[in-house]
């Protein structure tokens, strides 16, 4: 494959469907190759893939939807469980009309991906998790009103302009226009002029107790496709954190217990790799892709 010169930004359609008793915002890039389901992470919305699908677009079918309660989608009261949560990925791709796919997931959307491939294993064809759906618990689990004590949303707050100073600061290595313009798909302007996030606390809430109830190594002996883990690298002076080594360690078991599992370390990054490094994941991604064939939809 010949990856798409960055300076290819060419951004997807946008529409709106009815789908599970939600109405879904979802961006599709077209294309008559290899469909590909993309799922955000949490806070996010589907733009968080615009550069990296722009390297892919000439090869694969994208799609990609606000999850409930983010982007444009429905501010669904309940529905955050992963159950849930694959069904309406499971309705996007049948609004489609595509049978199979391959998904992928960033971060809390990795481990949402990952239980679209445990529990309807006959639409997923391949599995990518970029930089999550891999535990890092490693005593016993602690009980909820313990974990609920600690849950703090992101940090969200000021006007506009401070909102958008202080993720350029968070983001140095990588901000530009696109990005600026891609993370207010993430957030809105309150009547005081103040900026919140789309994702509502409590959404957000029960986004984690799903996470508490159901974590992702349950469900990595179900998955039956071919799978990548493609995990963050810490950039130099994190390397030898205790948060580095725990995340290394979590890729391994990850690794070991799902079956027909690699693992593609992108070096030298932050979390947000379709932000920093769009072109080498979206190298990663069709490499991984390419080696499996061309399975149909």
């Amino acid at each position: 494959m010949t990856l798409q010169n960055s300076t290819d930004r060419q951004r997807p359609t946008e529409h709106r469907a009815d789908i599970g008793g939600l109405r879904v915002r979802y961006l599709d890039w077209g294309g008559d190759g290899e469909p590909v389901m993309l799922m955000h992470g949490l806070a996010s919305s589907a733009n968080w893939y615009e550069l990296v699908a722009s390297h892919l677009r000439h090869k694969y079918r994208l799609f990609a939807a606000d999850a409930r309660g983010h982007g444009q989608t429905t501010q669904a009261a309940s529905g955050y469980d992963w159950q849930s949560l694959s069904e309406d990925g499971i309705g996007l791709m049948d609004h489609l009309g595509v049978s199979r796919a391959a998904v992928f997931g960033h971060s809390w959307g990795a481990t949402a991906a990952l239980n679209v491939a445990a529990r309807f294993p006959d639409r997923v064809t391949a599995l990518g998790l970029i930089d999550g759906g891999v535990g890092r618990q490693t005593g016993p689990r602690q009980p909820w009103e313990v974990v609920k004590a600690g849950v703090r949303p992101r940090d969200v707050s000021g006007t506009r302009q401070q909102f958008l100073d202080r993720l350029r600061s968070q983001l140095s290595l990588c901000w530009n226009d696109q990005i600026e313009r891609i993370v207010q798909t993430m957030v809105y302007e309150d009547n005081e002029g103040q900026i919140q996030d789309i994702l509502r606390p409590e959404n957000h809430l029960r986004v984690r107790r799903a996470m508490w109830e159901e974590p992702a190594s349950e469900f990595y002996s179900r998955i039956a496709c071919p799978t990548v883990l493609i995990p963050a690298g810490p950039t130099s002076e994190r390397a030898d954190s205790e948060r580095a080594r725990q995340k290394e360690a979590g890729v391994a078991a990850a690794e070991k217990a799902i079956p027909n599992c690699r693992v593609r370390w992108i070096p030298e990054t932050v979390h947000d790799i379709g932000y920093h490094k769009p072109e080498e994941l979206a190298r990663v991604m069709d490499e991984f892709l390419s080696g499996l064939g061309s399975p149909s939809a």
